[in-house]
């Protein structure tokens, strides 16, 4: 774990385990000199650490990005979602982070968990505000139901290349490439491919979002009458205007970046490209909008529901829907000037917006390396200051 810790963090590592269930979880808080760590819980069979600790860092520049405030951090648990023990196993998880949440974090929404396991985790701990992302009926900021992610991975594109008329190819038919695909049918552009875990269609006139959408789950792409059969991660390399990668971390590396036929790739996902990939994409005249400022609508709408969860108010969903419209447009224009400006990809641009704010914090608290009380020097890499 000592490997993960640089200048930014992760000020703190706290790992957990459950005999009974076979539960290994790890919670990372990576940096909260802008505020409270907050970031999602994932479920998965092969998690680990390093790729929770790496998520948890996309957060820092996450909250920064959009200028909101929380730090960065993530949580994980080493379990199959499937697993009829899946209740099981998260209530033993955030029974033994009892300390840390919700003092120190609060759970989120990822990959594997659902609203109701957000409502589990609040009656394990007997505290509404141990969770964000529960149904509204519980009143909440349903993610999912809302679509807030994948909604706002449209309008950022949208602000820097409009999208009436445009083609556009989405990886992944989860909660993100779902509403995703929703507004880019909404905002004018033309769904040529998409794909899921069971495969993958393309038609170059255009699928029917309406009736491709009206079959739930990764069955869509499979139910769907019409257009060719593709094998999975051929929908990356189809002729289109606009690649989104909706899916997992790392699907594009240098090699597939140097076969893509797109004039924009909009990062739905946490870390899909490789900086190797980055590159190639920037030295061949392709835009690339990153994760943390493409998808960040997610992380608006859980600022929204930090402040709901003890309210007796349910949070108004068009307040959410605007908010998110304004930061994200204006996030991407700013970027992708910056960009332009520093002669720097758009990766190195945001990152550079993000941690400028992020260092600002930590030099104002005394974090910073050589930072001085009383005349000595101090690191902190606990986060207690």
């Amino acid at each position: 774990m000592f490997e993960l810790m640089d200048e930014w963090g992760p000020e703190k590592v706290v790992c957990v385990s459950d005999p009974r269930t076979g539960m290994r979880g790890v919670l990372v808080i990576d940096n909260t000199a802008r505020g409270m760590g907050k970031g999602g819980t994932r479920m998965s069979p092969t998690l680990s650490v390093e790729e929770v600790a790496r998520l948890a860092r996309v957060m820092t520049w996450k909250w920064a990005g959009v200028d909101l405030f929380f730090g960065g951090a993530k949580a994980g648990i080493r379990f199959d979602p499937a697993s009829p023990d899946k209740e099981a196993a998260l209530r033993a998880f955030v029974r033994l982070l009892s300390n840390e949440i919700p003092r120190e974090y609060v759970i989120g929404l990822d990959m594997g968990l659902t609203e109701r396991d957000a409502a589990i985790v609040q009656d394990e701990l007997r505290d509404r505000g141990a969770a964000v992302g529960t149904p509204a009926e519980l009143g909440g900021v349903p993610y999912d139901e809302l679509g807030v992610t994948g909604y706002g991975v449209a309008e950022a594109t949208d602000a820097v290349f409009p999208l009436a008329g445009k083609r556009v190819a989405i990886q992944g038919l989860g909660a993100v490439g779902r509403a995703a695909a929703r507004r880019y049918a909404e905002l004018g552009a033309v769904i040529v491919a998409v794909s899921s875990a069971l495969g993958a269609v393309h038609d170059p006139n255009g699928l029917d979002v309406t009736r491709l959408l009206a079959v739930p789950g990764d069955a869509a792409v499979i139910e769907y009458s019409g257009g060719a059969r593709l094998t999975l991660g051929a929908e990356l390399l189809v002729p289109t205007d606009v690649l989104v990668p909706c899916a997992l971390q790392d699907v594009i590396d240098d090699s597939l970046a140097g076969k893509i036929e797109a004039s924009v790739v909009v990062e739905g996902a946490n870390m899909p490209t490789s900086p190797a990939a980055q590159e190639v994409l920037a030295a061949r005249g392709i835009t690339v909008l990153p994760d943390f400022i493409a998808n960040a609508g997610g992380v608006v709408a859980a600022g929204f529901a930090m402040d709901a969860r003890h309210s007796a108010f349910r949070p108004d969903p068009a307040a959410i829907y605007a908010t998110i419209s304004a930061k994200l447009r204006a996030n991407a224009v700013t970027v992708l000037e910056h960009a332009s400006a520093a002669g720097a990809t758009t990766h190195q641009a945001a990152r550079a917006l993000a941690e400028s704010r992020v260092r600002k914090a930590m030099e104002l608290k005394g974090r910073t390396p050589g930072e001085s009380r009383s005349g000595t020097h101090r690191m902190s890499v606990s986060g207690t200051a």
